[in-house]
């Protein structure tokens, strides 16, 4: 094995470095030391004069370390303590690892980021706290900011404080899981044209624009899981009609699944899929969401909300815009209950709340329980747009209407059937112009037929 001591490791050239790093690995038990490095391969970064708890900016210590150690393919062990920087690049190959919990790169500013990656391959961090100290980032930037990079991981981290986002990505492939993302000044995780990522085990405490955002520059296949992420507070601090306030959000992104998260305190939406074909939001619990819990919009084809539960929202599901081109869909086997009259200010003056589920075109809604809706406890399209919805199999308490389907002029057909309606003073199934009754309850002995709407055999009470 090469000896190399700290004088000699600082003075020789830096193939030499690469070189003689590279056959001196940390070994596994250095790890026996609290404030030293985790166990596993890798070389310790005060090895290269680079200081924990110094009060001095690291910067060019922190580069030239990370340089070299990625050129060789060895991860970099920062131990335990606070290291000052301004931006620092990520190469090909580059591997950081601290100590969960304690191993802290604290930004200085003077960059536009304190992370940066562009190009590379195989980028890795772990068990690091990335601080922004609330300094603000340019727009479009994240405390770490990723552009083109494949097979990033981000593992075990905490990324607290950014001026701006958490985590950035454009064209990126990995993972980002089980880090901690807290009080991050617009959103935390941006990826834009994902080449397949995964965002998971994550937990997000306190945004002011979105939770987490999946988004391409033009509509087409994406395929990025979102699963098992636990997130709370999510403000819309720019303000807007929905573009803000939201859990997740997929835009123009196709074939994303949204799984098994928690979502908690929203002033928007929980998830919201807009021009997202081929979105699956299932398994999700969401309570405390102050507009549509659970919403697929505008120009998608296809969408799959199945075993949900959301307790407090303005309305649970919303599957609409076929006049965007918005069709296609299975609402399934959801719990959605405690819905509020209103939704939030600043959303169209005629998207009142209290409702369950709203659904348009081409769709099937089954297995649901409604309870306590005050408007309605679902709704079959708006004006001439309905086609070819299904409601069945639905348990339906306590709601002003149970059922409300469009018979205005031009609307499509519904089939109504083997639905348990019950408290629903206004009427069980009702037809509507707009938002508007225009019926007796359809479900009355002697109540007028109508053409469109196909009435089997629902228990009503």
């Amino acid at each position: 094995m090469v000896h190399v001591d700290r004088r000699h490791m600082l003075n020789i050239s830096a193939a030499g470095i690469a070189g003689a790093v590279g056959a001196a690995p940390v070994a596994a038990s250095a790890a026996s030391s609290p404030a030293g490095p985790p166990s596993g391969l890798g070389h310790d970064a005060t090895q290269f004069g680079i200081r924990p708890n110094s009060t001095d900016d690291q910067t060019a210590n922190l580069q030239r370390a990370i340089d070299l150690c990625a050129g060789g393919a060895t991860p970099l062990v920062l131990p335990a303590g606070t290291y000052r920087a301004s931006t620092l690049t990520l190469p090909a190959n580059a591997q950081l690892i601290g100590v969960r919990g304690v191993t802290k790169l604290q930004f200085s500013g003077g960059g536009p980021s304190l992370l940066n990656s562009e190009g590379a391959s195989n980028v890795a961090l772990t068990g690091l706290i990335l601080d922004g100290g609330h300094i603000p980032l340019p727009a479009r930037r994240g405390l770490l900011h990723c552009l083109g990079t494949r097979t990033l991981r981000v593992d075990d981290c905490e990324i607290l404080f950014s001026g701006g986002a958490g985590v950035w990505l454009e064209n990126v492939s990995g993972h980002v899981r089980t880090t901690l993302f807290r009080e991050i000044a617009s959103t935390a995780l941006v990826s834009f044209d994902a080449q397949g990522l995964t965002v998971a085990q994550n937990i997000i405490l306190g945004t002011n624009d979105n939770g987490i955002e999946i988004l391409r520059t033009a509509i087409g296949d994406d395929g990025t899981l979102v699963i098992d992420n636990r997130i709370e507070d999510i403000k819309a601090g720019p303000g807007g009609s929905g573009q803000y306030g939201n859990a997740i959000n997929a835009f123009r992104a196709g074939n994303v699944i949204v799984r098994g998260n928690r979502i908690k305190n929203c002033d928007y939406s929980g998830v919201r899929g807009n021009s997202a074909s081929n979105i699956q939001i299932v398994g999700n619990s969401i309570s405390n969401v102050r507009e549509v819990a659970l919403y697929s919009e505008f120009a998608f084809e296809g969408a799959v909300i199945a075993n949900n539960t959301v307790d407090g929202c303005a309305t649970g599901v919303s599957v609409c815009n076929f006049n965007e081109g918005g069709r296609l869909a299975v609402v399934q086997g959801n719990i959605i209950r405690n819905i509020l009259p209103k939704r939030p200010a600043g959303t169209a003056p005629d998207d009142d709340g209290g409702v369950g589920i709203y659904i348009e075109a081409d769709a099937s809604v089954t297995g649901n329980v409604i309870e306590n809706a005050p408007s309605f406890g679902i709704v079959a399209g708006w004006g001439k747009y309905l086609r070819d919805v299904a409601i069945s199999g639905n348990v339906i308490r306590n709601t002003f209407v149970g059922i409300g389907v469009s018979v205005a002029q031009g609307a499509g057909s519904a089939l109504i059937d083997n639905n348990v309606i019950s408290d629903a003073p206004r009427g069980a199934v009702v037809g509507l112009d707009h938002a508007r009754p225009v019926t007796t309850d359809l479900t009355r002995p002697g109540a007028e037929k109508l053409a469109q709407v196909v009435l089997g055999t629902n228990q009503v009470r």
